[in-house]
């Protein structure tokens, strides 16, 4: 049987801890895609080569200098059901191709669950390190000394003009992505943020969901990374990134600064109808309990709510998402049942806190 301790509560111990700009900075993220050499990629592989590569990565787990990194558990895919594989991706410790479409894909994650290393992913190795707050240069840090750890007993693929080669050909060169998650409310309700992603547009970082490529943002969730990943340096890539979500981060206080100046009343008002509405309400949908628990999470940062405490908003934000929802309840539920557990796990939470 799989190890589902990562499955059963709804917050990684690594958000648990205070941060920089966390008001703001949700997380940090650094994940490099790596792949060896003499084996095809993920998508051509057989079954026996998708082994071989599962194989030669837990290996390297033996090894004294990886083990620094402290004690990893390997969660297969075969062995895991389709309701923990989905917990793991609202979690981000895993990502949807790794659930639904891998061969022989596993993740190894550490204590903490603020390293997950994805085996025969897209690529045959991706090492994710996160962080709370605005921590990228920490969490590229970690990563790249965990990257060196691995490549001392791997053969990666390697391009002397290219970089490092993978799967696809956005992440040739550094494999590196980072970004950071970002609760920008203030800038949604001034109307500011199309201004402000179109800038960021232009100095080589894109803005995803919260689930990364092809994810909607909800609840005023945004994650900010790098588009580049050939012709900079890792250094380049991590300074670009830090640097503009330090703008963002100044924007967006000036917004709430501005809204507390001119719109102390309407603002209030939202909050506290958010408030008033999932502390009673029977049926809640997903995108409305995202975007009504945003507001609730403006108003603690505001002092305009002294409850809940930000690890609570932290951990409805995982608790009300569909896999989290079902494994809690311990049943399969359609999407008007979901609608009403959903409610009514909030409103414990909010009542308790």
């Amino acid at each position: 049987m799989p190890d589902l301790r990562f499955t059963e509560q709804p917050l990684s111990d690594w958000m648990r801890t205070d941060a920089a700009d966390s008001e703001i900075v949700i997380s940090s993220r650094v994940r490099i895609a790596r792949n060896l050499q003499h084996l095809p990629f993920p998508m051509l592989a057989t079954n026996q080569q998708s082994e071989e590569v599962l194989s030669k990565l837990t290996d390297v787990l033996g090894y004294e200098d990886v083990g620094r990194f402290g004690t990893f558990h390997i969660v297969k895919m075969a062995d895991t059901d389709e309701l923990d594989k989905k917990v793991l991706v609202e979690k981000h410790l895993i990502s949807p191709n790794l659930a639904s479409e891998s061969r022989n894909g596993a993740a190894l994650i550490n204590e903490d669950e603020s390293v997950s290393i994805m085996i025969n992913e897209e690529d045959h190795l991706r090492i994710q390190c996160l962080y709370p707050g605005c921590q990228v240069k920490e969490a590229w840090q970690n990563a790249t000394a965990i990257d060196d750890a691995f490549e001392a007993h791997l053969d990666y693929a390697f391009d002397d003009e290219r970089g490092y080669l993978t799967s696809c050909p956005t992440n040739v060169g550094t494999g590196l992505r980072a970004s950071v998650m970002m609760h920008l409310p203030a800038l949604v309700m001034t109307h500011q943020i199309n201004r402000i992603l179109t800038a960021v547009s232009q100095v080589g970082l894109t803005v995803r969901g919260i689930y990364g490529e092809g994810s909607e943002a909800i609840g005023n969730l945004f994650q900010i990374s790098n588009q580049i990943t050939l012709g900079q340096t890792e250094e380049e890539i991590i300074e670009n990134l830090h640097g503009v979500v330090l703008q963002i981060i100044e924007h967006e206080r000036a917004a709430r600064s501005r809204l507390m100046n001119e719109s102390m009343l309407r603002i209030t008002d939202r909050i506290m109808r958010s408030f008033g509405i999932l502390s009673y309400a029977a049926v809640v949908e997903s995108k409305e309990a995202a975007q009504r628990l945003s507001d609730i999470r403006l108003g603690v940062d505001l002092g305009i709510l002294k409850n809940p405490s930000i690890q609570v908003l932290n951990e409805l934000n995982v608790m009300t998402q569909p896999g989290f929802l079902q494994k809690k309840f311990g049943e399969v539920l359609n999407a008007g049942e979901r609608d009403m557990y959903r409610a009514k796990l909030i409103r414990e939470q909010l009542s308790t806190d």
